[in-house]
């Protein structure tokens, strides 16, 4: 009985290297398959209506970053006085939509020409901002501005920072995926319809 037991403690054994092994493997493909961006472009709810729509976008999710103060609430963020910016998160597929395609969608879908402002949402958390994780996408924001500005589409100055992406802070959980659950609003149906149909010709 001794020998059947120690073999099937064996056999729980290699069952658990592999196990762990193929667990290992799975984490590892995740990570190569799925990249993040942030990005501010005004008030969060209407940026995160946009990008949550776009084909190779896995989830987005709104917050806070940029500023000086731990743990902020929106209504710290909105006094102007913590530095933070509202931001989407975003973790997207790069082999179906890549960074600079998400930035294509980001020149189009607020005014990057003014400094703190955005339609009537006024103040410093409303800044354009793009918040890089890695070398690559500081290149590529640094060539997509370039683009941007020789693009004809504006006829001020692009005023958008390009900052490493300190910490994210998710923000309130009434403010997750708002479009969705508030899309009778009033602000959804003034502001966010008219971008969405604006831009993919739908509500």
């Amino acid at each position: 009985m001794s020998h059947i037991f120690n073999n099937c403690i064996l056999l729980l054994y290699f069952f658990s290297i592999i196990l762990g092994i193929t667990i290992e493997e799975t984490d590892n493909k995740k990570k190569q398959e799925f990249e993040q961006a942030t990005f501010g472009a005004g008030c969060f709810w209407c940026v995160e209506a946009v990008f949550e729509r776009l084909e190779g976008v896995t989830d987005v999710r709104v917050g806070y970053t940029g500023g000086k103060t731990k743990n902020p609430t929106y209504e710290d963020v909105c006094s102007g006085e913590t530095d933070h910016v509202e931001v989407i998160q975003i973790d997207f597929n790069p082999q179906i939509i890549s960074f600079n395609n998400l930035l294509d969608i980001f020149w189009k879908a607020h005014d990057p020409t003014t400094l703190n402002l955005q339609g009537a949402d006024i103040g410093t958390q409303y800044r354009s901002a793009i918040f890089y994780y890695s070398e690559q996408q500081l290149t590529i924001a640094e060539e997509s501005i370039k683009e941007a500005e020789q693009s004809g589409l504006y006829e001020k100055p692009i005023v958008t920072e390009i900052n490493p992406l300190a910490i994210f802070y998710p923000a309130e959980r009434y403010h997750q995926d708002y479009y969705r659950q508030n899309a009778n609003a009033t602000y959804c149906r003034m502001v966010i319809q008219p971008k969405l149909k604006k831009l993919f010709n739908s509500e």
